[in-house]
């Protein structure tokens, strides 16, 4: 329930305009109002100031009056502009009459809703709309949010949309849209989109960002989990960036589960199986409980549905009191009262505690829909920095499975590999000893990934260049160091198999 002293939520422009929209859009467009315009003219420490809710520097940047300023302070710093200044810009009556804008007494007018530039991938110029006041106001923040805001860009969208498989699909399904961030993107490769969200505003936003960036519409249903989706649906792609937050009541529709613990996105991952084509990707953001007595691992793995191949990464960890705390802030509740903001922390560590969470954990979980008789399940911890996008390195860790659950040792053996691109290597020793402790492959790209490799394995990955098999390089290094051929072929496919999966040799096919 929203907070009684908080004013309802304005109303949304009609997304039933597309040509207001389009105008809007390529009036936007003619002023530079780009994600490349934007850091042209605040410059970097006032663009990634923004990016932080900060709005000082870029205040001190849009002191002018061009175009460009005056929409950066119309949109983004939310500032009244003079009716005059926009009327040269925008098409004033057709931005008034659709709910663009809004008049703020005498001749000034300001934004009904937070429009933020956004480079797509392939240098397309979209908007993400959100609710006022979710990107700005200082380190403070906003004040307390309220029940049904919707929010535009955040990390955890921009993570979900970097590590997602972007490869064409007949339908994409993006389960608590939001703003549409996901549903924009998959708009670019699937030729249907399915968009749901249990909060209709942010139905209605979404709307909005599609039309605003000049995409197609999806099909948007209102509705919580794969409720709105009919039993004969299948999706070659799911993605959800849900309401992962594990919190004492359900307050907060854009964060808060509203079911206990971490059963939201059990729940969401357990039931994805079935909603997956054969080859169909499920990729999702979550929190999973750090429960007293139990492998967190094997919680992860209870939740994996039937029939399909997981690979979870863990990401971040945070003791109890962390957790609460940064949620408690997110929501603006250490700006209230003190005994409130007391009452409710404690309700955080009451419901930890009889749950018996010591900690609770945050990272990616995507699912593929698969045939074999064993599905592959990966659950590990990596907190080390990445490359993204990682959609290439998500779907080509999933290709490597294939091959190597299809070819028995012999089989393996007789395959061609190369080393991967921007692969180093790092000898590790005392200074001046004559042989090193232990060797280390470290790769530049993708996950960055580091793997311990004994002399053969070090020898091994050095030498594939796609040109000879496997076996040919073991009988060369076995001639080369002494050892039985037979023996070495033995003793080393079981290395191999971990250089390909974690993906620092490549089959050539």
């Amino acid at each position: 329930m929203s907070n009684a002293s908080q004013s309802p939520l304005p109303p949304l422009p009609a997304s039933d305009r597309p040509e207001a929209a389009a105008r809007l859009r390529d009036a936007l467009l003619a002023a530079s109002f780009t994600a490349d315009g934007l850091l042209e003219l605040l410059g970097a420490p006032a663009y990634a100031a923004l990016a932080r809710s900060e709005t000082v520097p870029a205040l001190r940047a849009t002191r002018g009056d061009t175009p460009l300023e005056m929409l950066v302070r119309l949109f983004l710093l939310q500032q009244p502009v003079p009716q005059a200044r926009v009327a040269e810009v925008l098409p004033v009556d057709a931005c008034l009459e659709s709910g663009w804008l809004a008049r703020a007494g005498g001749d000034e007018l300001v934004a009904t809703v937070d429009v933020r530039p956004y480079g797509g991938p392939g240098g397309e110029d979209w908007f993400i709309v959100s609710d006022l006041g979710c990107a700005v106001g200082g380190a403070g923040g906003i004040g307390r949010r309220e029940e049904g805001v919707v929010l535009g860009v955040g990390g955890a969208s921009m993570t979900l949309a970097g590590i997602t498989v972007r490869t064409p699909v007949a339908a994409a399904l993006d389960l608590g849209t939001g703003s549409g961030i996901q549903a924009l993107h998959a708009a670019q490769h699937a030729t249907r989109v399915v968009a749901t969200d249990l909060n209709p505003r942010a139905l209605h936003i979404t709307a909005l960002t599609l039309a605003l960036s000049g995409t197609a519409a999806a099909d948007l249903r209102e509705g919580s989990l794969f409720e709105p989706v009919r039993n004969d649906e299948t999706y070659d792609l799911i993605v959800s960036n849900p309401p992962f937050v594990i919190s004492p009541g359900a307050r907060l529709t854009y964060r808060d589960g509203g079911m206990g613990g971490d059963d939201l996105c059990r729940t969401l991952v357990q039931q994805a199986g079935d909603r997956l084509s054969e080859g169909g990707f499920a990729q999702f953001l979550a929190n999973w409980q750090h429960v007293e007595g139990e492998d967190w691992q094997d919680r992860l793995r209870s939740w994996v549905p039937p029939g399909c191949d997981a690979w979870i990464v863990q990401r971040e960890v945070q003791d109890v009191n962390q957790y609460a705390e940064l949620w408690l802030r997110d929501a603006g509740d250490h700006q209230g009262d003190a005994a409130e903001y007391q009452a409710r922390y404690d309700a955080w560590l009451d419901e930890f505690e009889a749950r018996k969470v010591k900690a609770v954990g945050f990272g990616w979980i995507t699912l593929r829909r698969t045939n074999a008789a064993v599905p592959s399940l990966t659950v590990e911890e990596w907190p080390h920095p990445v490359e993204q996008p990682l959609g290439d390195t998500i779907r080509a860790h999933f290709d490597r499975l294939d091959h190597l659950r299809g070819h028995d040792d012999a089989a393996l053996l007789e395959g061609h590999f190369r080393l991967a691109a921007e692969i180093v290597q790092e000898q590790v020793g005392l200074p001046g000893a004559e042989d090193p402790e232990h060797v280390v492959l470290r790769q530049h790209r993708g996950m960055r990934r580091a793997t311990r490799v004994d002399t053969v394995g070090a020898g091994f990955a050095g030498v594939c260049d796609g040109t000879m098999s496997a076996g040919r390089i073991l009988d060369a290094i076995a001639q080369l160091i002494g050892e039985d051929p037979v023996l070495l072929r033995d003793r080393t496919p079981a290395q191999i198999r971990l250089l390909v999966e974690q993906g620092f040799l490549e089959l050539v096919r």
